[in-house]
C-alpha cells in the first residue's frame, strides 16, 4: 500500500472541497439524481442559498460528510452540469501522485541495493506498480519499471515527463475502453 503524505492528504481534502463547492452550484433538479444520499442532497440545497463565511463553513462541513463516500457519481454529476474541468484536474493529480510515488520507490530501491551491494535492474518489483495496475489494468509493468529505473539512475527529468505521458495515455485508453 502506498503511504500518503500529510501534504497529499490535504490536497485530496481540498479536491473534495472543490467538488462540494461545484455541487452547490448544480441545479436543484439535478441533485435529485443523488437518491442514496438524501442527507447530503438536502444540505447541498440549503448551502446553495447561503453566502459568505457561512457558506464556506457549510462547504467544509459537507466536505467531511462526503469524503468517505464514493466520489465518482458526484464527479459525473458535476461534469454533466458544470463541465469536465474538475474531473480532469482530479485525474491529473492522481497521475502525478502515482508518478511521484513510483519515482520515490525507485530511488529508495536504488539506495537499498547500493547499500547492500545488490544488483538492481530495470525489471525490479514495485508495490506502486501493483497498486497502479488495480486502477489501470492496461498498464505495462516493464515500461513503468524501466522509466522509473532510468530516472533514478540519471535524475534526468525527461524520464519523469515520459512516465507521466505514458500514464496519461494509458488512462485515456482505459477511459475509452470503459465506455
Amino acid at each position: 500500500m502506498i503511504l500518503i503524505s500529510r501534504s497529499e492528504q490535504k490536497r485530496r481534502v481540498k479536491e473534495v472541497e472543490h467538488l462540494v463547492a461545484e455541487l452547490v452550484k448544480v441545479p436543484p433538479q439535478a441533485l435529485a439524481q443523488l437518491t442514496e444520499m438524501d442527507e447530503v442532497r438536502e444540505l447541498l440545497l440549503e448551502t446553495a442559498h447561503l453566502e459568505g463565511s457561512v457558506r464556506q463553513r457549510q462547504i467544509k462541513y459537507l466536505t467531511k460528510l462526503i469524503a468517505p463516500l464514493p466520489l465518482e457519481p458526484l464527479y459525473a454529476l458535476v461534469s454533466q452540469y458544470r463541465g469536465k474541468a474538475l474531473t480532469a484536474k482530479k485525474q491529473q493529480h492522481s497521475l502525478e501522485f502515482f508518478r511521484d510515488s513510483l519515482i520515490n520507490e525507485a530511488l529508495e530501491m536504488q539506495q537499498y541495493c547500493r547499500e547492500n551491494g545488490e544488483i538492481w535492474g530495470e525489471d525490479w518489483e514495485s508495490e506502486v506498480i501493483d497498486e497502479l495496475r488495480q486502477h489501470l489494468p492496461e498498464v505495462e509493468v516493464m515500461t513503468l519499471s524501466r522509466l522509473s529505473y532510468l530516472f533514478s539512475r540519471t535524475r534526468n527529468p525527461r524520464y519523469s515527463r515520459e512516465l507521466f505521458r505514458y500514464l496519461k495515455s494509458v488512462q485515456e485508453l482505459h477511459q475509452r475502453n470503459s465506455r
